[in-house]
């Protein structure tokens, strides 16, 4: 059976792309959206719907509470066992999502050290004591590749990063996806690009949106069910800019401002992220059923 990935920035069509596909081919969809996997988290993560899922059979949504913290090792596992499962059952299955680390997880041959609370709470401490930045420095110099591929602004990634370093003796980059073995074979990836400013634009868009549908008031009820004893879902798009403003009795038009600030910002990285993956077949902005042509015809 087969397996395809619709990958590509935020807002820039995946899902209704997926949806048209699945119909075309018989398909059920796996999430690759880490903050979809979130149960309440709906309006800021642009979920679809059930009506709008069209009877398609969607997996790995809402399968977290907002205390929870995501990770991509069991998300890897959740993930490959789902699409295990369909493709003995007789089903072609769809990835479709913007984290692309989620993406690699299912189909390269990527590995996840066992954590230790110790070292991790260790380095935690550590970081809030000195910062990202010199953080970001020890990273650099026990694995220099690692820190050319993580910002050091991604402190969470750079702690995570670090705690791999210790418990394995080994570079951080030694556990990245291998992209010449894959898990799966003949794994068929789309990508969704369009031109910056049209991508801005929608990003605008999004939020204004987002904003119309009461997404301060799915913040405020995410608060009341305790997402800010979380680590990972506090810190998602929006969320985040939301929960401060309250937090803080700032205003909720510049939280708007900065949300749609920082989706760009994010959209930039994914791109990053996904343009330098050569087996990705990009598909141009265009009409869903042309979108669907192409991919079709690429088979």
């Amino acid at each position: 059976m087969a397996l395809f990935v619709i990958c590509g920035a935020t807002a820039s069509g995946k899902s209704g792309l997926s949806i048209a596909l699945a119909k075309k081919i018989s398909a059920e969809i796996i999430n690759a959206d880490s903050m979809q996997l979130y149960r309440g988290m709906d309006i800021g993560t642009a979920k679809l719907t059930v009506t709008e899922r069209e009877e398609i059979p969607h997996h790995l949504l809402d399968i977290l509470d907002v205390t929870e913290d995501a990770n991509v090792a069991s998300y890897q596992q959740l993930a490959r066992t789902k699409i295990d499962e369909l493709q003995n059952a007789g089903k072609n299955v769809i990835i479709v999502g913007g984290t692309g680390l989620y993406i690699k997880s299912i189909i390269d041959e990527l590995n996840f050290p066992d954590r230790d609370i110790e070292v991790r709470d260790r380095i935690d401490k550590e970081a809030t004591e000195l910062g990202a930045i010199a953080m970001h420095k020890k990273l650099a110099e026990l694995d220099p590749v690692a820190a050319a591929k993580i910002p050091a602004n991604n402190l969470r990634r750079v702690v995570r990063a670090l705690e791999v370093i210790e418990l394995t003796g080994e570079p951080f980059t030694a556990q990245l996806p291998r992209e010449d073995v894959d898990h799966y074979q003949g794994v068929k990836q789309f990508g969704l690009v369009m031109d910056r400013s049209t991508l801005d634009q929608r990003i605008s868009q999004r939020v204004d949106q987002m904003w119309d549908l009461r997404f301060v008031e799915e913040v405020r009820q995410l608060i009341a069910l305790g997402i800010t004893n979380g680590k990972t879902a506090q810190a998602a798009l929006g969320y985040k800019q939301i929960i401060n403003a309250i937090t803080d009795g700032l205003s909720l038009d510049l939280a708007k401002e900065e949300t749609k600030r920082a989706t760009r910002q994010y959209a930039r990285r994914q791109e990053t992220w996904f343009s330098r993956d050569p087996r990705i077949k990009w598909v141009a902005p265009e009409s869903t059923t042309l979108q669907l042509e192409k991919i079709l015809k690429s088979l």
